[in-house]
């Protein structure tokens, strides 16, 4: 079985992001194309289904360190501006993005509030876990796959290689042989000569 920790993050927020696309409460609102996501950035996301996948980074991380709250996540979602020769300066990311992502992901039941503990903020749902599992169950299998594959592919290789071995080995023994021959009859035909040398002498 497989799970978030044991599958690559970005594969699996790229698929999450996909799937989000298809429910209908996860929904990129009208500003989404022109807005930037922090006082940091200097222009729009150049995506074009960012939401979905700020929103699959979001629950994802909620997954990992819930509860937790806005303010964490706007922390998480920082980063550092350029201020031109002054110093680089550290600026959350933007509240209102994260806010609404969390009520979307808390609308399709992914998310919900944590009323017992003291830390305020969101924890994940079994439905949200279950979502997020099976992603990764599928990426696990996918990986898994690719790397039987690869392993047949290196033994086949392997084996030609072994074969292309035993056919020069083969061959250079043949050349030797073959060598051997010629310089044993050179040697006959040098000792006949020095024997019909003798006679005549």
């Amino acid at each position: 079985m497989g799970t978030i920790y044991n599958c690559d993050p970005s594969e699996l927020i790229e698929k999450a992001a996909e799937e989000l696309k298809k429910l209908e409460p996860i929904k990129a609102p009208d500003w989404a194309p022109f807005v930037k996501t922090g006082v940091h950035k200097e222009i729009p996301p150049s995506i074009k289904d960012w939401w979905y996948v700020r929103a699959a980074s979001v629950l994802r991380h909620v997954y990992r360190f819930g509860p937790i709250g806005v303010s964490k996540l706007r922390v998480k979602y920082g980063g550092k501006k350029n201020r031109g020769v002054k110093p680089e300066h550290f600026y959350k990311g933007s509240g209102s993005i994260l806010r609404k992502i969390i009520q979307q992901l808390e609308k399709e039941g992914f998310v919900k509030k944590d009323l017992k503990s003291l830390r305020k903020g969101r924890l994940i749902t079994a439905k949200g876990k279950k979502f997020l599992d099976d992603i990764a169950g599928k990426i696990s299998k996918v990986t898994v796959s690719e790397q039987k594959t690869e392993t047949k592919e290196k033994s086949a290789d392997n084996k030609e290689v072994k074969q292309e071995k035993k056919e020069e080995t083969k061959k250079e023994t043949k050349q030797e042989n073959k060598a051997e021959q010629k310089e044993a009859k050179q040697d006959k035909t040098e000792t006949k000569k020095t024997k019909t040398n003798r006679k005549i002498s």
